[in-house]
């Protein structure tokens, strides 16, 4: 039994539709995640905690005071200058340590209260 020239044509044809509809599928599919749907900057951004990101600024200061001590050497500054500087970022980074001496201290005595409770139910 041979198949008419024409019916093969539609045959192909029909095929070559399904290709093209399920491509047109896929790039609208793909539009609509890039153009219409948009993240939350929550989810781009790396989630840290409060003391991480109190160790990272401690280390900023330390780095800055490292700087500014390197560039008073080299004589940048002036010792009056120098001094109000290497004052200010060292009260700066005194707050931060009391900060995370707070924030550790107060993740260390979580546990504890959660221990003494079980203890209590048990």
């Amino acid at each position: 039994m041979t198949i008419p020239i024409f019916l093969g044509a539609f045959l192909l044809a029909t095929s070559d539709w399904a290709i093209f509809g399920a491509c047109a599928a896929l790039l609208a599919a793909t539009g609509l995640f890039v153009f219409v749907i948009r993240p939350d900057a929550s989810d781009l951004a790396p989630h840290r905690s409060k003391l991480d990101q109190l160790l990272e600024r401690r280390d900023t200061l330390y780095d800055n005071l490292r700087d500014l001590r390197f560039e008073f050497r080299s004589g940048k500054y002036s010792e009056g200058d120098y001094e109000a500087m290497t004052s200010s970022l060292e009260n700066e980074a005194a707050m931060v340590i009391a900060e995370i001496e707070q924030v550790t201290e107060s993740q260390v005595r979580r546990p504890r209260k959660a221990a003494r409770g079980e203890r209590g139910a048990q």
